[in-house]
């Protein structure tokens, strides 16, 4: 697998769009911390890490609007590709539908949000956006 990231986009992408409750998805470190943060900021119900010896499995209860059955992730696209690396500073980091979405980023003190790396004046390599 060449982007493992974009890996795990699609895969919660397509639970989605197919209406899952949970999805599988095959852990890193990365994709821990960037669950972590979809959970902190709202965008999915729960998370469990399941150790099986090898990789691990991360799998990830999605959130749904009870009466209209709506994601409550509208968007997820990825930013930086193995192909093309992109990367900002502290001062130009994105706003993501005005501020109403988040972008994740990779930073030398861990991945966060674009808000948590504004406060903290570092910038990185922006995986993905999500709104």
């Amino acid at each position: 697998m060449t982007d493992p990231i974009a890996d795990f986009l699609t895969r919660l992408r397509n639970g989605i769009m197919a209406n899952h409750k949970v999805v599988d998805i095959p852990a890193s470190n990365v994709k821990k911390e960037m669950t972590k943060i979809l959970k902190d900021k709202g965008y999915i119900l729960n998370y469990k890490f399941v150790d099986d010896g090898v990789q691990g499995t991360i799998k990830i209860a999605l959130k749904y609007n009870p009466e209209t059955k709506i994601s409550a992730i509208k968007n997820l696209k990825r930013v930086s590709k193995p192909g093309l690396r992109k990367y900002c500073g502290a001062t130009e980091l994105p706003r993501v539908l005005n501020g109403l979405g988040i972008a994740i980023l990779s930073t030398s003190q861990g991945v966060m949000t674009d808000k948590e790396a504004r406060q903290k004046n570092v910038g990185g390599e922006i995986l993905c956006y999500v709104y």
